[in-house]
């Protein structure tokens, strides 16, 4: 899966736990009607993929869909989400990729069509 849209927010690196396990959240904000915020988490290696990346950047993210169960002391079940980014990529502007569209008036009208050739297209 994959989500598209702007760079909203990079945040710092975070450490936990004695065994160093390394989070990094990043909020992409999608380009549609009504846009959302859409917050991704790197861990671990992949934090490092934000370090070249800035707010307002437009990118593509990989990501995974990520669900748990958790018991509470009371015996209660809860279930929690989140959303993995994997890789990252920049989008290029689009329309800076788009090739020049040439005025109408350069292109003639065909002068040589003879209207008294037979026509047999069906429509």
């Amino acid at each position: 899966m994959e989500v598209q849209g702007k760079i909203k927010m990079i945040g710092e690196t975070q450490t936990f736990g004695s065994n160093g396990f390394r989070k990094r959240e990043l909020v992409v904000t999608t380009e549609e009607q009504y846009p959302q915020h859409i917050l991704v988490e790197f861990v671990q290696d992949k934090t490092d993929l934000l370090n070249t990346y800035q707010v307002g950047q437009s990118v593509k993210v990989n990501i995974n869909l990520r669900g748990r169960e958790w018991v509470n002391p009371q015996g209660e079940t809860k279930y929690f989400n989140s959303i993995q980014g994997w890789r990252i990529e920049a989008l290029q502007a689009e329309a800076g990729n788009m090739p020049p569209v040439a005025p109408t008036e350069a292109f003639e009208p065909a002068t040589n069509l003879n209207e008294e050739d037979h026509d047999d297209l069906p429509f």
